[in-house]
């Protein structure tokens, strides 16, 4: 677990004087597992940015019933609706890895995004590679198979993570991907019986990474590329 702000890759990605401007205003927060950030239809007091918590956002139906949209974790943000014009969204954001991060007020974000410099420019190009997750998303779960879209879903999750390992009910990630437990269960059964993972009471260790991206579709890589191609690993300008 980290508490330096610029564990998150956009914090990180401030310019020297944005950097100053934003260290004092943001607030460490613990993230453990379950907790809501937002629901569906509220309105936003923050914006989130995990430094070791890896938060998950659902599409929640009418009838209560929700499917994982996208996950969000130190590469980003959780709150893009704020300076994207809307408000509020139909979507609601959870905990699904336990861990920390720091939050920023919703006004001071609208006021820096306000500002039309290198902070609107590298908020949109998150947004655009969060936008590339979500549709990539709905299209593996109407194509690809069960066992296809958890491999994505670990590997996403891993990319966000320090290690290899990640807390997690089959019940949860059944939740997740909207489908039913026991599809989770065989799913998940077929990648430990092919050594690619070991799954015990809730925890998930990926033991052959280069095995699940070969196992997994196109729709992880063309994800993993959207955010290499659109977010810098150097101070934004």
């Amino acid at each position: 677990m980290t508490n330096d702000p610029r564990a998150n890759h956009l914090l990180a990605a401030l310019p020297p004087a944005e950097w100053e401007r934003w260290q004092p205003r943001l607030e460490a927060v613990e993230l453990p597992l379950g907790k809501v950030l937002y629901e569906s239809g509220s309105r936003l007091a923050h914006v989130y940015f995990p430094t070791s918590a890896i938060v998950s956002l659902l599409y929640v139906l009418e009838d209560g019933a929700s499917a994982e949209i996208a996950v969000v974790g130190r590469e980003g943000l959780v709150g893009i609706s704020l300076f994207m014009g809307g408000g509020t969204t139909p979507s609601r954001a959870v905990v699904q890895s336990a861990g920390q991060g720091f939050r920023l007020r919703a006004d001071l974000m609208k006021s820096e995004f306000d500002r039309a410099g290198p902070v609107m420019h590298l908020l949109l190009r998150y947004t655009q590679a969060l936008i590339t997750q979500m549709a990539q998303t709905a299209v593996c779960n109407r194509h690809h198979s069960l066992d296809q879209q958890l491999c994505r879903w670990l590997l996403l999750s891993l990319d966000r993570l320090e290690g290899p390992q990640l807390v997690m009910t089959q019940e949860l990630i059944a939740n997740m991907l909207g489908v039913r437990r026991e599809g989770v269960t065989e799913a998940a059964l077929k990648l430990q019986k092919a050594g690619l993972i070991r799954y015990s009471r809730g925890r998930i260790s990926v033991l052959d990474r280069t095995g699940l991206e070969a196992r997994t579709c196109e729709c992880y890589a063309v994800v993993k590329r959207e955010y290499d191609r659109l977010l810098p690993d150097r101070p934004a300008v």
